[in-house]
């Protein structure tokens, strides 16, 4: 068995061009290998037994020589790869999975079933270059670049992407070697192998964007540190996923919920100060402040293409003012454009923030500088602390919205506060039983996508007011009172209906 520790990137032609000089001023020794043609096959069940595993199978020819590969479940981290990999010579392009030895499979798989299933998914086929580069330490790195496409169904897409294994030697001249290529022009760590490609191509099922944070998945007698470690992986993975998203199909929600798995990220550091101390976050965070920063406008936006989209009501009554769609047009048109946001995802900044948080998870940086202090608390059972934050956020949620909240300002005031709330939700939320977890914070989430609600209102009425002649916008105004009170009446109605839940964390 080898595993796999590498970093994959997904790079472009001009990247290609740059990568030799890259290569010679990093090392002390560069091996070249020679060029080879890749074909590739990649099997499974009708039902995708083998996908249901996150297990991959792909045989490989070269050169008259066949060999059978099966990639086993391992850890994604930002683009780093690390997962048990298994080979075995074969006879021709047919795998024979019952060749691999029997204690690798998963408990309660059957090969032998399986295996009289099989046909191939999809093909991969490209070119691969190798380097194997020596440092003056006496690291070995091998780079790789492949370049061809996958195709399925009929269909193709285009590989070109860098992978960086480290063959001996210290980790650390990996990630090294990583900031140098980062810095070249339209690189973006891969988040996703040739084999998830190549599946979503052939079932047709192209990567969607969440609907919302989900819940980080935590065992129930996890520690402070495991639970900081998981809240990371899946925070950098929720980000790279819908940056990918965006790549794919661009789309304003799918920059909300970069926003949301970048404010997880950051929540995570705050849950968790007592393991990773304050000063060796601090940089993180401060890249970490600039991403968000970089994308506060995007509520607005979503603001105002709701208002303009003839799903919602507010077209009907905006459509009527033309003096105000075009007030509206116009800031729509000051928003950056697809292009300039696809530039930030392959910029040096935003990918060496995914490395280095990616780096600071996978070596576990905040032990740097650790104490006793922060040892004991790294072994404290997150339960525990779990319950007691979840209850002083409960405490100061019932001081913060008392019986006579009524306006829509004091619930727009109180967003923030809400919505960290329920951010350590989704940190901590899965230790506790889901449907009684479920049931309390359903009438939160109706609130806080009711206050959300209550800010497009505010910002609406805010526009008509700041307008030269405010008065022609009496009758929007005046629905928009409508609207705003019709809203605080249901958002009421959810308060008092958390009021009567029994807390699920006691």
């Amino acid at each position: 068995m080898d595993t796999e520790i590498e970093l994959k990137f997904l790079v472009s032609e001009q990247v290609i061009s740059q990568l030799p000089a890259l290569i010679t001023q990093f090392s002390k020794k560069v091996s070249n290998k020679a060029s080879r043609n890749l074909q590739n096959a990649y099997f499974d069940t009708p039902s995708r037994e083998l996908r249901a595993l996150d297990i991959g199978l792909r045989t490989r020819c070269v050169d008259g020589e066949c060999e059978q590969t099966i990639k086993l479940a391992g850890k994604v981290v930002g683009g780093f790869h690390q997962r048990p990999e298994y080979n075995v010579p074969i006879n021709n392009s047919r795998p024979n999975i019952e060749l691999f030895d029997t204690s690798i499979w998963p408990a309660g798989m059957e090969p032998g079933t399986i295996s009289e299933n099989l046909f191939s998914i999809f093909n991969t086929n490209f070119i691969r270059r190798t380097w194997l580069l020596e440092t003056d330490s006496g690291t070995e790195i091998e780079l790789v670049l492949d370049k061809g496409d996958i195709s399925a169904s009929g269909q193709s897409v285009p590989i070109c992407e860098v992978e960086m294994e480290l063959v001996s030697g210290d980790r650390k001249e990996l990630f090294e070697l990583a900031n140098k290529l980062i810095n070249c022009s339209e690189v973006r760590l891969g988040l996703y192998s040739k084999a998830a490609r190549g599946y979503r191509l052939a079932d047709d099922a192209p990567l969607m964007a969440d609907t919302f944070l989900g819940y980080v998945q935590l065992d129930e007698n996890a520690t402070q540190e495991e639970a900081l470690e998981k809240c990371l992986q899946y925070g950098i993975e929720f980000v790279q996923k819908h940056e990918q998203c965006y790549i794919d199909s661009p789309k304003l929600k799918t920059l909300k919920r970069i926003v949301d798995g970048v404010s997880l990220i950051r929540h995570s550091f705050w849950l968790f100060e007592q393991v990773a101390d304050k000063q060796v976050t601090k940089s993180l965070r401060k890249e970490l402040k600039w991403l968000l920063e970089t994308f506060s406008w995007v509520e607005t936006a979503i603001q105002l293409r709701t208002f303009t989209s003839k799903k919602h009501a507010f077209y009907k009554r905006i459509s009527a003012a033309p003096e105000l769609e075009q007030v509206i047009d116009n800031l729509k048109a000051e928003q950056p454009s697809r292009k300039a946001l696809k530039a930030i995802f392959h910029s040096p900044r935003y990918n060496q923030l995914i490395l280095d948080l990616t780096r600071f998870l996978i070596e576990k940086r905040w032990r740097d500088d650790w104490g006793q202090e922060q040892i004991v608390a790294a072994g404290t059972p997150v339960k525990d602390i779990a319950a007691r934050l979840f209850e002083n956020d409960w405490q100061e949620m019932q001081h913060l919205l008392p019986h006579d909240v009524v306006s829509a300002e004091s619930y727009i005031a109180k967003r923030q506060k809400l919505h960290r709330n329920l951010l350590s939700g989704c940190c901590l939320g899965q230790l506790f039983e889901g449907p009684l977890r479920d049931e309390f914070r359903g009438p939160w989430l109706d609130i806080i996508h009711g206050m959300d609600e209550l800010a497009t209102y505010d910002y609406l009425k805010q526009l008509c007011e700041t307008q030269q002649e405010p008065e022609q916008f009496t009758s929007i105004l005046g629905w928009l009172k409508q609207k705003n009170d019709g809203l605080l009446a249901a958002m009421e109605h959810s308060r008092l209906a958390s009021q009567k839940l029994e807390p699920y964390w006691q």
